[in-house]
């Protein structure tokens, strides 16, 4: 996928039908955000009420990235915020293969168009994904991974420290590492 507009590739995603998880949804979920972000956050794929609202993190685990966010002073306004596929796998499962590799252009293109500073994985799929099909979250998780002049950030998704909070303190150091990052990179500059 060629650089494009913002207008353009929503109208493209919008349109996209190139795998079966567009049968069984209610809404795409493309992302939200400011389209200017230093930090771009990947997760899995939408779920329930994300695929309710057509917004991504937006049910218990996106709460709780609100709050995760406000730890390290920054608000969802600040940032960009997608998903490896646009559409919800049916009972929250994982994307396949197959429908990560339809998708990930569109995410491609969007980072090609924010061009963040730092990416933030949330979670195994996103880091599989993004980075390589062997990679293990918890091997990986808070370790830094420069990737085509980016600064990726993999660690616990939301959804795994609401099912176990004694990954929270990890997670708060891969925040941390985050903050840090940023602050190091400074002001993002027009070219």
């Amino acid at each position: 996928m060629q650089r494009t507009s913002w207008p353009t590739l929503l109208e493209q995603i919008e349109a996209c039908r190139q795998c079966g998880l567009v049968g069984g949804i209610r809404r795409k979920v493309p992302g939200q955000g400011n389209p200017d972000a230093r930090l771009l956050i990947v997760g899995e794929g939408p779920g329930r009420d994300e695929d309710a609202q057509g917004l991504a993190f937006v049910g218990a685990a996106g709460q709780l990235l609100t709050k995760m966010l406000a730890a390290i002073d920054l608000k969802r306004e600040d940032v960009y915020i997608a998903n490896v596929v646009k559409c919800r796998p049916p009972g929250n499962r994982e994307p396949t293969p197959e429908e990560a590799a339809l998708c990930l252009p569109y995410l491609r293109a969007q980072t090609a168009l924010i061009r963040p500073q730092v990416i933030l994985m949330l979670g195994a799929t996103a880091l599989k994904f993004l980075v390589s099909p062997t990679a293990r979250i918890t091997a990986s998780r808070g370790r830094w991974i420069e990737r085509k002049g980016f600064w990726m950030m993999p660690t616990f998704h939301p959804a795994a420290l609401l099912r176990d909070p004694g990954k929270k303190a990890d997670v708060w150091k891969d925040l941390q590492m985050v903050r840090d990052k940023l602050a190091e990179l400074g002001e993002k500059h027009a070219s």
